[in-house]
């Protein structure tokens, strides 16, 4: 299978995920900016989902100027990371509904954590399929922030039960390290 196809079918369920998101933000009765309070938390669930979902789908993007041929195992690796991405839109509304309650927070964390592993198998079945020196092998190298990144949503998922805003303080930590531009893949390649 030609990779472009993978690609737009990636870009396309990521565009459907953000849209769905966003169209579970209710406008307000009111004018003022003070009727604006009330769905702050939604605001701030959904500012932390786009920001997941822009890194993966950078991320997404990167990975695949690596490969060469699409396997059947990448295209089911692919299909089950979105599988999880697709879920995010859902516990967003739950934790902005809910004010960061301590089971949506838990959910939350579960879901980012089964993404994180999911892209771990797309990037696994990806260097198998190119090989021990492809491109991406390199790039990945040891992978701390890979590595780091589901011990810290596992931390998050134990912490919503006792701070739930530790648990968000935590999610927003790992998004952070992944705001900061990985040029692994950028270097190797030029």
């Amino acid at each position: 299978m030609n990779k472009g196809r993978l690609e737009a079918f990636s870009d396309g369920v990521l565009a459907i995920i953000i849209t769905i998101m966003v169209l579970e933000i209710k406008v307000p009765h009111g004018s003022s900016f003070k009727d604006l309070t009330p769905i702050i938390p939604v605001l701030l669930s959904y500012i932390l989902s786009f920001i997941y979902i822009g890194i993966y789908w950078n991320n997404h993007h990167h990975m695949m100027q690596t490969v060469n041929k699409v396997s059947g195992s990448i295209l089911w690796a692919n299909l089950h990371l979105l599988f999880w991405l697709s879920l995010i839109p859902f516990v967003t509304g739950w934790i902005g509904e809910n004010h960061f309650g301590s089971n949506p927070m838990a959910l939350y964390g579960f879901i980012l954590l089964m993404s994180a592993i999911a892209y771990f198998i797309l990037q696994t079945r990806i260097i198998k399929s190119q090989g021990k020196d492809s491109i991406l092998s390199r790039a990945v190298g040891k992978d701390i922030k890979g590595k780091i990144s589901p011990i810290l949503y596992i931390f998050g998922i134990g912490f919503s039960f006792i701070s739930p805003w530790i648990s968000g303080s935590i999610y927003v930590l790992v998004a952070c390290l992944w705001l900061i531009p990985d040029k692994r893949i950028e270097r190797i390649i030029q």
